[in-house]
């Protein structure tokens, strides 16, 4: 039987994570901290927060933008997917307040104990006289219960102003928040468009979880979108959300998203490192957690470069199939002062938001590495800091899985035992292994493997990574086409002692790091 939700305009129940995001709030503001800071473009969900925290403490709450100015509203505005009526009436406005300087005056000559929700006001504080005005105020408030709450996005604080200000930190929706927002949108396209709601029971968490990620206002507008672009809004739409959910997370984080997967990556050998994880993923299940067991943190993955350490990620993620979230080191770092510590809460509480879910940072000694200068300014350090703590303190099933190339460059903390549940090392394929390369890559193009002297070539690539011999298989292919004729053992041959590879050119650098590993790591075989 298909959903049929009753369309109407009361406004969404508060879910268990905003009620207690309230709770926190109204302590923070019952225990003298006159300056709130939420770094959020999400103005809806702050509304949403600050309407139930002054409600139950009967304040009063006043909003400013320099648009409008300063308005108190006695009646919350309804959600204008529940009701087309929305922002709602009662509103009393203070006439000459759009400016900064002014709206700073009426609230001190106000004196009304109430929360002071100023909006995008962090820009205007690099003016002194402001920025002095603010300090004056914010010290007025700290001898009483009330409290100005300043958003925005990427806002940065003066250094004068910043001691005085705690940082709430408002999290991407949950699931709750998601499967409101799905019902309200669902009422509003069935009332008002004649969208037809083509879905069953069982289909509203899949859609709910493709949601996962985005804030309220992208995850109403994709799903508006797939249900007007036929007409209808079906199960098959998970696909596009998902696709869309990509290009977002693309555009608006330091992560890569690769989607849940189902179709079966083929892994060479990694036979030991298949064992662990088939034992480790019984943490995700309802037994464990019975049993008082929490879920497996997260393994590290060091090894020779071209080796199938990225192809093992992606074979974790498909294998347990969860969505992968990929953080690349360069990405994180920007030019401007607190971007880059920015970048990397963000990027860990959208992998918190998406649990449970793989997290994979690659090349992590890029990210957190040791440097012989401290031209970052301690940067690297503070992350890598931040990095432990989470880590340690995680409470979502995030399995984060790092990969590194350098070891010299981690730093010693990061390979002590309890960091990670493990630490594995992917050496250059063994004989086995080479042909199973061998069989993979000949296959995923098309060859047919037994027209192949396989022995032959897998004798002549001992030493050879599983990335050279798939360049070897390219390259083949590549002088095949030009030649006019079928790929053989011969053409791959020349191809093969053509290439030299990295256990030759740089052999005191993998000699070494076999043979720190062999002493305190772990094999995948």
């Amino acid at each position: 039987m298909s959903l049929a939700f009753t369309a109407g305009s009361s406004a969404p129940t508060m879910t268990a994570s905003m009620t207690a995001q309230v709770r926190h709030l109204q302590t923070l503001i019952t225990s003298f901290h006159p300056l709130i800071a939420i770094d959020t473009v999400e103005e809806e969900r702050v509304q949403t927060l600050l309407q139930g925290a002054t409600a139950e403490m009967n304040m009063p709450m006043m909003e400013w933008s320099i648009a409008h100015g300063l308005i108190r509203s006695s009646a919350s505005s309804d959600n204008r997917w529940q009701q087309d009526c929305a922002p709602g009436t009662n509103r009393i406005s203070y006439d000459g307040t759009e400016d900064p300087s002014a709206v700073l005056t009426q609230i001190r000559e106000l004196n009304l104990k109430a929360i002071f929700w100023l909006k995008d006001f962090a820009v205007h504080l690099e003016d002194p006289t402001i920025a002095r005005q603010f300090r004056e105020l914010v010290q007025s408030f700290s001898e009483s219960r009330s409290a100005l709450v300043v958003t925005g996005v990427h806002m940065t604080l003066p250094s004068s102003i910043s001691h005085d200000a705690v940082y709430l930190d408002l999290k991407l929706p949950g699931r709750e928040e998601l499967m409101q927002a799905v019902q309200a949108v669902m009422r509003s396209l069935r009332s008002k468009s004649r969208i037809q709601i083509e879905l069953q029971d069982a289909d509203i968490p899949q859609l709910v979880q493709a949601l996962t990620g985005m804030t309220l206002k992208q995850a109403r507008q994709v799903l508006a979108y797939a249900a007007m672009e036929d007409g209808k809004l079906t199960i098959e739409d998970v696909d596009s959300i998902v696709k869309r959910k990509a290009q977002v997370i693309r555009e608006d984080s330091v992560l890569e998203y690769y989607p849940v997967d189902s179709t079966p990556l083929q892994l060479g050998g990694f036979n030991g490192l298949k064992q662990w994880l088939a034992r480790a993923q019984l943490g995700f299940t309802p037994q464990a957690q019975a049993l008082n067991l929490q879920p497996p943190k997260g393994i590290l993955i060091v090894g020779i470069q071209g080796c199938g350490k990225s192809m093992s990620v992606k074979a974790i993620a498909k294998a347990w199939r969860m969505p992968l979230l990929k953080l690349e080191a360069g990405r994180i770092y920007d030019k401007h002062v607190g971007e880059s510590e920015r970048n990397f809460r963000s990027a860990l509480n959208m992998a918190e938001s998406m649990s449970p879910a793989v997290l994979w940072i690659d090349e992590i000694e890029k990210a957190f590495g040791q440097s012989e200068s401290d031209a970052d300014g301690g940067l690297s350090r503070r992350l890598f800091g931040s990095f432990l703590t989470w880590m340690q303190e995680k409470s979502q099933s995030v399995f984060v899985i790092a990969t590194a190339n350098d070891l010299s460059r981690i730093p010693p903390e990061l390979l002590r035992k309890g960091r990670f549940d493990e630490i594995f090392f992917v050496d250059l394929p063994d004989t086995q292994e080479r042909g199973s390369v061998w069989q993979i890559h000949l296959t995923r193009r098309k060859q047919n493997v037994a027209l192949f002297d396989l022995a032959e070539l897998v004798a002549a690539t001992e030493g050879y990574s599983g990335a050279e011999i798939e360049q070897a298989i390219v390259s083949g292919l590549y002088a095949a086409l030009y030649q006019k004729q079928s790929l053989t053992t011969e053409i791959l041959m020349i191809e093969v002692r053509s290439t030299v590879p990295l256990s030759v050119s740089r052999r005191e650098d993998v000699e070494h790091l076999r043979s720190i590993a062999k002493e305190r790591f772990v094999s995948v075989r």
